[in-house]
Parts: structure tokens; sequence; C-alpha cells
């Protein structure tokens, strides 16, 4: 009897949720190569990654899962000369709370990139330099080389007769930021657009998902052929399709006026768009702009329509990003008093599957972004609670955005957060119906999944609930919700196309 009890209790030792698995020590050394040598600037910020998920390369996992480690650290007058050293003993931002010194035994796959560039938000690009990939079963103790050898190539836009690039010099922006600014997109010409050079087409303008760059065009004439078959077919609407880019100071642009982006909102419609119906015969008329996209997509082209009424004729939105901030995902930006956990004290989630599972909470979100930033902060990450809060909030301290919650403690500033109000879209809507509803009749369609991957048809669903009891004048939006479907599961890029030709290109004809 005795025997048996030792041996269940030390079987239950064994497998007792929570003991440490083994570890190792990890140090890896970086230098700068003679073949970069030319291309870099000394100083920056030094990123080491280190996952042990498959795939593509370490530096683009900056996903917040169990799979993916980031270390980073700002060097100032880093000498080519020496080498930097990731190990213990160095002051590291952590994307998880384990230090390299008790690294969980296992085979990863590390990298090392060093963010040097200045231009764009986000840490994969243009001139920065990365190493090369190694593979280690961390099994003992570690002592690697990873020097840095490569160089982040440019974005392109593929070589095709139909595909246009437009790099513009905003003017507006350029003013606000006291330097030069440019804009761009791609332009996807219509299939009759050669054979008939004095028609002027309706413009579909398309935002992508979070971060997407104008360059998403080219799988269209590269890679998906179904759809180019398409395109050039008899079936296909005459309409121009423009690819909006989403980089911006912080992050993605979201396309709209703020205080720490500056007026991205009115260079869009003001200088941009004009000079792209301008260029490529565009019809130019308000009637004939429509605006779609899923995600950052879904928000900014609603968003774009209910500040704009009168400049498109129609949105086509999916699954966007919070559109009422009483369910800004599960926050409750007004009411509750942090970000990260509950009024029950729970963490919260901020990603689940379609079957409710919670996959990664809020916290853990943020403390991937604040080790993206060079401020140790989500602030200017680049990620997605950078741009919220760069579009969001008022200017803080030190050229940053005021957070409107704490990154380390998630403690909401009430100040901050009654000043979001101003991009509620529920919000807007509601206290502007009496002059936006006329403006907005047939031009708002929605779809949202009601198994959101991140928690966004909550706030769909108050939206709807709000706009369907205002009067004066009724709203004949329409906003559908598919049972158990997940974030932009419904979207199509053929489709919205379609739901475009279908509904209003004869009406913008008409009113030409």
């Amino acid at each position: 009897m005795r025997k048996s009890l030792i041996i269940s209790l030390l079987i239950g030792i064994i497998f007792i949720p929570g003991i440490r698995a083994q570890t190792s020590s990890l140090i890896v050394k970086t230098s700068v190569t003679e073949e970069v040598k030319n291309q870099f600037k000394n100083s920056g910020r030094i990123f080491l990654f280190v996952t042990s998920s498959r795939g593509r390369e370490p530096r683009f996992n900056s996903w917040p899962n169990k799979s993916n480690k980031i270390f980073a650290t700002n060097l100032e007058n880093w000498d080519t000369n020496e080498s930097f050293i990731f190990n213990s003993s160095v002051d590291l931002v952590k994307s998880i709370d384990i230090s390299l010194n008790e690294m969980p035994n296992g085979k990863y796959r590390i990298q090392v990139l060093w963010d040097q560039d200045t231009k764009e938000s986000r840490i994969n690009a243009p001139g920065n330099l990365y190493s090369e990939v190694i593979s280690v079963d961390l099994s003992e103790n570690k002592i690697l080389e990873l020097p840095l050898t490569k160089i982040v190539d440019q974005t392109k836009l593929a070589d095709h007769k139909f595909l246009k690039e437009v790099d513009f010099k905003s003017h507006m922006l350029s003013e606000w930021w006291d330097k030069e600014m440019r804009v761009k997109a791609a332009v996807l010409l219509p299939g009759g657009f050669f054979d008939n050079p004095d028609k002027k087409y309706p413009v579909r303008y398309n935002i992508a998902g979070y971060g997407g760059r104008y360059t998403r065009a080219n799988r269209y004439v590269e890679r998906d052929t179904t759809f180019l078959n398409w395109w050039f077919s008899d079936e296909a609407p005459q309409i121009i399709n423009v690819f909006l880019d989403g980089e911006g100071p912080f992050g993605d642009s979201y396309q709209l006026d703020s205080e720490n982006n500056g007026p991205f909102g009115t260079a869009l419609t003001q200088e941009l768009i004009p000079h792209i119906e301008k260029k490529y015969r565009g019809l130019g008329t308000p009637e004939s702009r429509f605006v779609d996209g899923c995600s950052t997509g879904g928000w900014v082209s609603l968003a774009l329509q209910l500040f704009y009424p009168d400049f498109f004729n129609g949105c086509f939105s999916y699954s966007p990003d919070p559109v009422d901030f009483e369910h800004c995902q599960l926050i409750n930006i007004y009411n509750d008093k942090n970000a990260y956990y509950n009024e029950h004290g729970y963490l919260r989630p901020i990603v689940r599957d379609v079957y409710g599972e919670p996959v990664v909470s809020q916290k853990d979100f943020i403390q991937f972004e604040n080790v993206l930033g060079s401020s140790n902060t989500y602030l200017n990450s680049g990620g997605q609670f950078s741009a919220f809060t760069a579009l969001f909030s008022p200017k803080g301290e030190n050229g940053l955005p005021k957070p409107m919650f704490d990154p380390f403690t998630g403690e909401i500033d009430r100040e901050v957060a009654e000043l979001w109000r101003k991009y509620d879209l529920k919000n807007y809507i509601k206290n502007n119906w009496e002059k936006l509803g006329p403006k907005l009749k047939g031009k708002i369609w929605i779809w949202t999944g009601d198994m959101d991957s991140y928690y966004l048809n909550p706030a769909v669903r108050t939206f709807d609930k709000m706009i369907k009891n205002l009067d004066n004048p009724k709203s004949d939006a329409s906003i559908n919700f598919s049972p158990m479907k997940g974030h932009c599961a419904e979207y199509d890029n053929k489709k919205v196309i379609l739901q475009i030709a279908n509904k209003k290109i004869p009406l913008c004809l008409d009113a030409k």
C-alpha cells in the first residue's frame, strides 16, 4: 500500500502542470560583415528572434504565441569592429518572461535583425540588416555567431501593362511633418482601358488589412490566374482598382487625419485621389467612387464613408476593427479600469479560435508590441495598438502619442479614453445622424463573422442595433452576420467588386 502510494505520488509530481522544463543558456554574438558595412548605420535597435515554428524567417514572426520569442535593445554608436553579444547580462526587452539563461530546451530557428531605418514604421523595412537563419537543438548551453550579412530589399510593383505605380509627394503631409512625405498606391486598370482611350471609369479604392502595402496588387497579376482571367473577361466590371498603401508614421495610417499622423485623410481626398483620377481617366465624381476592405480595411472604408459622406458612393466593409469603443474588442474603454484584466480579475483574451478557445491575451499581445517599439513600448511599435493610439489619441511626450492605457500595467487613462470618442464610429453616427442620414442612403454594406477571431463582432452587433433604431431618416445600411465564421471569412475580392458593379456602377454612369 505504502509502496504504491509513493509510486503514485512520484507519477503525480512528474505530471504536475507548471513544473519548469529543463533549460539552457543561449549566447549570440552578432557582427557587421564587410558585405553590408557600406549600408550600415551605427544607431538603431537590434533584435534576436527565437522560434520553434517552421515556415517563414523568424524576423517575420512577431505574432505573440508560445512558439515565438523576441529580445531587443537600442544601440547608439555601435562600433563595427566590435560584436554585440546577446546574453543574460544585457538589459533586453523581452516578449515573454524568460531570459536567455533560462531558455527551455528544444529545437529552434534563430535570426538577428538590425533596425536602422527611420523612414518606415516596421522593422522589416528596406535598408535594415539581418542575418542568416540557423537551426539549433538547445539541449545544452550554446554560444552562437550570427553576423549581419543581408539587406532588406525595396518592395517593387510587378511589371504588367495594366498595373501602374503611383508614388506621389503629398504637399499637405510634407508641410505638416516638415519633411518630404510620399504616399503610394497601385492602380489596376480595367480590361478595356487601352481599347477605349476616351472612356472614363468609376474607381474602387481598396484598403488592406493591417499594414498592407500597395504591392499586394502583385498577386492579382502574378499568382492569381483565376482572378486575372476573370478581370479580362466580359463578365468583369469596367472599373479602375486602386490599392492604397497602409504605411504610416506609427504603423498603418488608417487614411485619416489625426494629431499624431497628420492630415492623411485630407491628403487622400484632396491630393492623391484627384491625382489618380486625372491621370488614369477616372470619372472624378462622388457617385463614381467606392471604398472597401477587410479588418483594418473594413474599419477604414466605413470611416472614410462616414467622415467624407459626400465624397464616396458606397463602402463595403468586412470584419471591421472596433466600430464601438464600448466594445473595443473585449474592453469598454469608457468604464473599465484596466485593459489587461477584466472586472473579475481574469486576463482578457484578444484572439480566439472559431470555437471560442482563447489563444492570446491582451497583455501578451501588447508585450510583443513593447519589444518592437524603440521606446520599449507599443507607442511606436508599428503594430496594431501603435496605429490605434496614433490615430485616436492626442500627442503625448517625446513625439509619441499619449497612451490610452499603460503599456506595462494596462491601467486605462480615463481622460485619454474620452478623447477617443471622436473616432468611435457608433458614437459619431448617433450624434450626427440628422446630417449624415440622408447622405448615407444606399452606401453602407458590412459583413462580419459571429465568431470573429479578434472579438470584433460584439461592436458590430451594437452598431447594428443603434443604426436600426435611428429615425429621420431610417437607415438602409446592410449589416450581415455569419454564424460560426471567423475574421474576414466572408471576404472575396471578386465578390466585393461585383457588389459594387451590380448595385452602383449603372447609377454612377447615369449621374455623369
